[in-house]
C-alpha cells in the first residue's frame, strides 16, 4: 500500500500534497468564523456564496491552465501558483468587507484549480508503472478523506489558544512548505506535445478531447452520481441528525466520519481490486452502491441505521474517485495529460456545482425522503447512461483510418511523424510543414491532435 512512498520525489510531493490539504481544511474553519465576524445572521449566505465562486474559479479556470501548461515550465509553475496561494490567503485576516472575501477567494481558487490537475498529471511520470500508480492513488484518496477527519479537530484545538485568523496564517505556512517540497525535487521532463500554438485550440482542447472519448464520458457521468450522493451527505448531514434524529453535532461528525471510514476502506483495498478486474466494473459498481444507499435513506434510518448507509456512500464514491487517475492516463498521450486532468477537475466539480444546490433547496423546499429519493434516481440514472455510453472494451488497439492532411506543428519522430531530415529543421523537438499520407492502422487509440474522433 505505502510502496509509493519508497521513491524520495513521490514522497516529497506526497508530503506537499498532504499538508496543503491540512493548511486548506484550517482555512476553511476560518472562513466560517470570518463569515460570521464580517455578517453575522448573513454568515451563511456569504459562506454559500464564497463556495459558489470556488467551484465556478475551478469550472472556469481548470482547462485554461491545463490548456497552457504543457508550454510552462512544469515545476515553476507548480511552485508559482503555490506562492501566490501564499499571498492571497495571508490577506484575508485583513479583510473589512464581504466583497473582498468574495475576490480573494476566486483567486485563491484560481490558483487551485490550476495547481491540482498540474500536480495530478506529473504523478504518472513521477510513477510510470501502473502498479505503483494505482497505490498512489489510493493514498491521495486517502489523504483527502483523513484531511476532512482531522482538519476540524485541528483547527478546534488551536482555536483554543489562538484566535481564528491564525488559521489563515498556518494555512500560508503550509503552502510555504508545499511550495518548498515542489522546488526541493526533479520532476521528470513532459513529453513534448505535437499540438498547435494557437492559444483558443489549446484552452478548449481538453474539455474537447474528453468528451470525445466514450469511456471519459462515461467517467464524466459517474462523477454525476459521486456529486449527487456526496452533496446530500455534506449538505444534510447536519439537517438529518440534528433536525429530523434531534441529535447532537457530535453525531453529525460521527455520521460524516462512516461516510470518510468507507471512502478510506475502499481506497486501501482498490489496489488489490484492480489486480483483478477492470476500471469499469468497478466504477459502474461503486455508482449501484452509491443509488442503493439513497434509496435505504428512504426507510427513515435512525441515528444507528444511518451510518452503515452514510459508510455505503462513502464506500461507492471511492470505488469511482479513486480509479479516475489510471482511466485519464490510460486516455490520453503523455504530452496531453495536463489538458485532460484539467477537463476532469473541471468537470467534475461543475456536476457539484448543480448537485450541491440541488440537494439544499430539495431539502428544504420538499422534505429529506424526497431529496433521498430524488437523488438515488439521478444517481440510477447517471450510472445507467454510463453503462451504455462507456462501451466494455476486450481490443485496447483499435483499427482506425488517417485521411490526407498536411499541417506545421512542433513534434518528435514517433509512429504518425518519419521523415529524412535535410538539415534545416533544427534539434528535436522542431517545427516545419508536414504531410500526412492517407493510411488505415491499428494501435492504443486515444484522442489526440491526430485522432480527433473515436473509430466506429
Amino acid at each position: 500500500m505505502f510502496s509509493p512512498l519508497a521513491d524520495p520525489t513521490y514522497r516529497r510531493l506526497f508530503g506537499a500534497q498532504v499538508i496543503a490539504l491540512v493548511g486548506t481544511g484550517l482555512s476553511t474553519v476560518a472562513l466560517t468564523l470570518l463569515a460570521y465576524e464580517l455578517a453575522g445572521g448573513e454568515a451563511g449566505a456569504v459562506l454559500g456564496t464564497a463556495l459558489a465562486l470556488k467551484m465556478v474559479a475551478y469550472v472556469g479556470i481548470a482547462p485554461f491552465v491545463g490548456g497552457i501548461a504543457h508550454r510552462l515550465p512544469r515545476k515553476a509553475l507548480l511552485v508559482g501558483l503555490d506562492v501566490a496561494r501564499v499571498a492571497f490567503v495571508l490577506c484575508l485576516p485583513f479583510v473589512d468587507a464581504v466583497w473582498q472575501v468574495y475576490v480573494l477567494i476566486f483567486l485563491l481558487n484560481a490558483c487551485s484549480a490550476g495547481f491540482t490537475p498540474t500536480f495530478q498529471a506529473a504523478i504518472p511520470d513521477v510513477l510510470p508503472d501502473e502498479d505503483r500508480y494505482t497505490k498512489a492513488l489510493s493514498l491521495s484518496r486517502l489523504a483527502y478523506d483523513l484531511e476532512n477527519l482531522l482538519s476540524p479537530t485541528l483547527a478546534a484545538l488551536l482555536l483554543t489558544m489562538v484566535r481564528y485568523d491564525a488559521l489563515f496564517a498556518a494555512n500560508g505556512a503550509a503552502f510555504i512548505v508545499s511550495a518548498s517540497l515542489v522546488l526541493s525535487v526533479r520532476l521528470p521532463r513532459p513529453t513534448p506535445s505535437d499540438r498547435p500554438a494557437s492559444v483558443l485550440f489549446n484552452l478548449t482542447y481538453g474539455v474537447r478531447s474528453y468528451l470525445a472519448t466514450p469511456r471519459l464520458r462515461g467517467l464524466l457521468l459517474l462523477s454525476l452520481a459521486v456529486a449527487a450522493a456526496g452533496a446530500m451527505v455534506i449538505v444534510n448531514t447536519v439537517v438529518y441528525v440534528r433536525g429530523t434524529l434531534g441529535g447532537s453535532d457530535t453525531d453529525a461528525a460521527v455520521a460524516l466520519a462512516a461516510a470518510g471510514a468507507g471512502s478510506m476502506l475502499a481506497a486501501v483495498l482498490l489496489p488489490l481490486v484492480l489486480e483483478r478486474h477492470r476500471e469499469r466494473p468497478v466504477m459502474l459498481a461503486g455508482g449501484v452502491l452509491m443509488g442503493l444507499g439513497l434509496v435505504l435513506g428512504l426507510t427513515s434510518p435512525g441515528f444507528l441505521a444511518l451510518l452503515p448507509v452514510w459508510f455505503l456512500l462513502g464506500v461507492g464514491s471511492s470505488l469511482v474517485q479513486t480509479p479516475t487517475g489510471r482511466l485519464l492516463r490510460a486516455s490520453c498521450q503523455p504530452a496531453d495529460r495536463s489538458a485532460f486532468f484539467s477537463a476532469q477537475f473541471a468537470l467534475s466539480h461543475a456536476c457539484w456545482l448543480v448537485t450541491y444546490p440541488l440537494a439544499g433547496w430539495l431539502g428544504a423546499a420538499a422534505s429529506l425522503p424526497v431529496t433521498f429519493g430524488c437523488l438515488a434516481g439521478l444517481v440510477f440514472a447517471a450510472t445507467l447512461a454510463a453503462v451504455l455510453v462507456w462501451p466494455r472494451e476486450t481490443e485496447v488497439a483499435l483499427d482506425h483510418v488517417h485521411e490526407q492532411s498536411e499541417h506545421e506543428h512542433r513534434h518528435v519522430h514517433d509512429e504518425h511523424h518519419r521523415h529524412e531530415h535535410e538539415g534545416w529543421e533544427g534539434p528535436e523537438p522542431h517545427s516545419h510543414p508536414h504531410r500526412h499520407r492517407p493510411v488505415m492502422h491499428r494501435h492504443h487509440f486515444v484522442i489526440d491532435f491526430h485522432h480527433r474522433q473515436w473509430p466506429a
